[in-house]
């Protein structure tokens, strides 16, 4: 299937989930998160949820990270340059949702790519080679290409992996690492 194709199946499927449906789903992929060897790290960058897409719930994983004591690092979505900036999430840090309804930080202390070792990705739909499907803006595509060789890359889905491979992946999609799904770890 082609990206366009699974967007449009996988949004259907996640807007068919109660809202028990998804809270439940989001600790099952919070618990299974804690199965990973990945908790050695010190900067993790992490999407908030964004409610109205139906999103994994990132309260319980935001949670996992502070009682572990690590620097919690969040974006700002720039849509004129398709580029996200990153800043260190503190108890001083303020969060408002922008024009699009995406929870980010309105400033904070700036956390330059490379310092990032892993990295939560928002998607709608994965296959079986790591390849992932999202919003078709290409923020994450970007954001991790900046990043340093070796980091972490973990998709969070509520659905298992797509059995076939997706059609029109491109040179410039980067792939996961791990998906985590309520029920399993994928690894690639």
């Amino acid at each position: 299937m082609t990206k366009a194709e699974l967007r449009i199946a996988y949004r259907l499927q996640r807007r068919e989930l109660t809202a028990q449906q998804l809270d439940d789903y989001s600790l099952e992929i919070a618990n299974q998160l804690l199965q990973l060897d990945i908790w050695n790290f010190s900067f993790y960058h992490i999407f908030l949820s964004i409610e109205e897409q139906h999103e994994v719930n990132t309260d319980y994983i935001l949670n996992i990270l502070s009682g572990k004591d690590k620097n919690i690092v969040l974006s700002q979505s720039n849509f004129k340059t398709g580029l996200l900036k990153n800043f260190l999430l503190t108890d001083n840090t303020i969060i408002k949702k922008n024009k699009y309804n995406i929870p980010e930080p309105v400033h904070g202390i700036p956390i330059p790519s490379e310092s990032i070792e892993v990295v939560f990705i928002p998607l709608l739909a994965f296959d079986d080679s790591g390849n992932r499907v999202g919003y078709g803006k290409g923020f994450y595509d970007t954001f991790l290409a900046s990043c340093k060789p070796g980091t972490i890359k973990i998709g969070l889905s509520f659905f298992e992996a797509e059995a076939r491979v997706i059609s029109d992946i491109f040179e410039g999609d980067i792939a996961l690492d791990y998906c985590v799904t309520p029920k399993e770890v994928y690894r690639f």
